[in-house]
């Protein structure tokens, strides 16, 4: 079984290629998750959904492919969500992004994450209940995972430096930066990063569109005056495309890890394309630190 969610679009949704934004699919998916917990969570164990003071549910891990892009209308987008797999102390959903006309699907993402329930008070994560397992297992349909992006932290020094303020509004309701926010800060320092080299090589010429992203949670990040670090690096660069792993330390403390694939896209064509040989020279010599 599925739980299908309804999910409506927002302009402010939109990047400057007049797309959903490639941050904003995982806001859907975080309201698509909330959605079928609330409408399925056992009786008088509504934690899952986030409902019982000083409890609730902690991403340990994203991981989502785009395909398609989603334009702005005013119809909902549809999101299918179920699970895939129940461990002891957490589990993992699935779901896909989805329009469905005369039994034609368009799908424009599909999606993963690794939750585990959480007693904040305490800042530790609680085994599944019989009754969270009963429910969860209603929406069971085993899956092989994902070949992963992430691999061994970089070696060598990041081709480029963040400094990440964290903003008031960046927290959620139990005091940690929300998992959405992450995404933001990779996308900012990826931007920073691959914005100078499409200034300095190729006079700004040069777009990329997200492909693949996985994001790994370690330490909750919060509120404070103080900026954290994202670092990034180039790790492989193809014929239309390019990967980059970010993370975000404080310290000597690892945050949160990420990897993401980039396609070079021509916005006229709307397809991908080969970057400039300058650009893909300087990628190139960026592989590795």
């Amino acid at each position: 079984m599925r739980h299908l969610y309804e999910c409506p679009l927002r302009w402010a949704d939109l990047d400057v290629l007049h797309h959903v934004n490639n941050v904003v699919y995982v806001d859907y998916l975080q309201e698509a998750r909330v959605d079928m917990l609330r409408t399925h969570s056992p009786a008088g164990r509504p934690g899952l959904a986030g409902e019982r003071p000083g409890e609730g549910l902690v991403v340990v891990g994203h991981d989502i492919t785009y395909l398609t892009p989603l334009e702005l209308r005013p119809e909902p987008v549809r999101i299918e969500c179920w699970v895939t797999e129940v461990r002891a102390a957490s589990f993992t959903m699935a779901y896909e992004i989805f329009d469905e006309v005369d039994g034609v699907r368009t799908t424009y993402a599909r999606a993963t994450t690794v939750l585990t329930p959480f007693l904040f008070a305490e800042e530790r994560p609680r085994r599944l209940s019989a009754a969270e397992r009963e429910v969860l297992a209603r929406f069971h349909e085993p899956a092989e995972p994902a070949a992963p992006l992430l691999a061994a932290t970089p070696a060598g020094e990041p081709a480029a430096v963040l400094p990440l303020q964290v903003r008031f509004s960046d927290v959620d309701v139990y005091g940690h930066v929300n998992n959405v926010k992450y995404l933001e800060y990779f996308q900012e320092a990826r931007f920073r990063m691959m914005g100078e080299l499409a200034t300095e090589e190729s006079g700004g010429r040069q777009v990329v569109v997200l492909a693949r992203t996985q994001v790994e949670y370690r330490v909750p990040i919060l509120f404070r005056p103080e900026p954290y670090e994202v670092r990034s690096w180039v790790t492989h660069v193809g014929s239309r495309s390019v990967r980059v792993e970010s993370e975000i330390r404080d310290a000597g403390t690892l945050m949160s890890r990420a990897a993401v694939v980039l396609v070079f896209f021509d916005p006229v064509t709307q397809r991908s394309c080969e970057p400039d040989d300058s650009v893909r020279r300087m990628l190139q010599g960026l592989v590795g630190g």
